[in-house]
């Protein structure tokens, strides 16, 4: 556990010297030297790439993955083109590395940072949920498959949810910047749209807009106009994003990948396009699901899917249990620096 934390303190390190870095080639280079910029900044892509395969731990590895490799990576490739929240001339050089290392609010955020904070009943009766389920993985044995993989997915969400409150809560303490809402209870979802656009994942969603969906639909709109230029849009952005959750899993597991993961956000993006494709269609009529009807049709749909496709990958590579492990090497840690201390 002493390694691990060394190896993602020194991870982080890695990371400020490079923004730093970052920092001073946007310093010293016009916004029209774009491309002079970007080929200055792809090593810092590289370094990034591999910084996560320093990391053993599912949750500093996978987190410290999701933040660096994917985040830090696509801000950095706006930045160069002078776009993004980096691309900002007034941005100090604490302001820039926090900007690209962490899901932090952007200016124009600020006044809906009180409405994006739930309220700490909400999070006890979350982490009341995750104890609840680590403690029925005993008893696992004498569950249905089904019911054992619906506890794992709801694990996984929980387990995100609760990281990122953490991370905010210790942004917000420390340095008194917000980090961005990352899930706005996706149970909730009435279909697919508002599943992947409004609940899930929110800051990977901004990312992915102008780094892949603006441009994919920008040459789409010459091709195939305005009405229908976002569908493929849409698909490109899916499938970009289940390249880049095929690496964040290589990073968790260490094993070849079988691309079900990527298979998942295909199946995704093609159900996600005929959803808008008929809405375009069925405009204008009173042709509408009711959300009874539609809530539960998406959820069961996101959960089947994940069943199928999402999960095999982890359990395949000794997810939960490692993370079980993990739980369990936090708790021997910290009694060992209370005795010592």
């Amino acid at each position: 556990m002493e390694n691990e934390i060394m190896n993602y303190v020194m991870a982080w390190l890695q990371v400020i010297t490079s923004l730093c870095y970052c920092f001073l080639t946007g310093k010293l280079l016009p916004p029209s030297r774009s491309f002079f910029r970007l080929f200055l900044v792809l090593p810092v892509f590289f370094l990034f790439l591999s910084l996560p395969l320093n990391l053993h731990s599912l949750h500093l590895g996978g987190t410290f993955a999701f933040f660096i490799a994917w985040l830090a990576n696509f801000k950095l490739f706006l930045f160069a083109f002078n776009k993004g929240p980096l691309s900002l001339p007034s941005l100090s050089l604490p302001r820039f590395i926090a900007l690209a290392s962490l899901p932090i609010k952007s200016h124009d955020d600020d006044d809906n940072n009180q409405k994006d904070h739930k309220s700490p009943l909400n999070y006890a009766i979350k982490v009341l949920i995750f104890a609840a389920i680590l403690r029925s993985y005993e008893y696992k044995d004498h569950f249905h498959p089904n019911l054992v993989l619906a506890l794992y997915t709801v694990h996984i969400y929980l387990t995100l949810e609760i990281i990122f409150a953490v991370f905010a809560a210790m942004s917000r303490t420390l340095v008194g910047i917000e980090l961005e809402p990352q899930f706005n209870e996706p149970y909730l979802s009435s279909s697919l749209q508002d599943f992947w656009g409004r609940r899930w994942n929110l800051m990977a969603t901004k990312v992915l807009r102008p780094t892949v969906y603006d441009p994919t639909r920008s040459i789409c709109i010459r091709i195939m106009g305005r009405k229908w230029a976002s569908l493929p849009a849409v698909f490109a952005t899916f499938l970009v994003s289940g390249l880049i959750h095929e690496l964040i899993f290589y990073y968790l597991g260490r094993v070849r990948p079988t691309w079900e993961i990527t298979c998942f956000f295909i199946l995704h993006g093609l159900c996600l396009v005929a959803e808008i494709g008929l809405k375009k269609l069925l405009s204008g009529t009173a042709v509408r699901l009711p959300r009874v009807v539609s809530g539960p049709l998406t959820v069961g749909f996101v959960l089947v899917t994940a069943f199928r496709l999402f999960l095999p990958p982890l359990l395949r590579c000794g997810g939960y249990e490692r993370v079980i492990q993990e739980y369990a090497a936090v708790i021997a840690f910290v009694k060992n620096a209370i005795k010592f201390s």
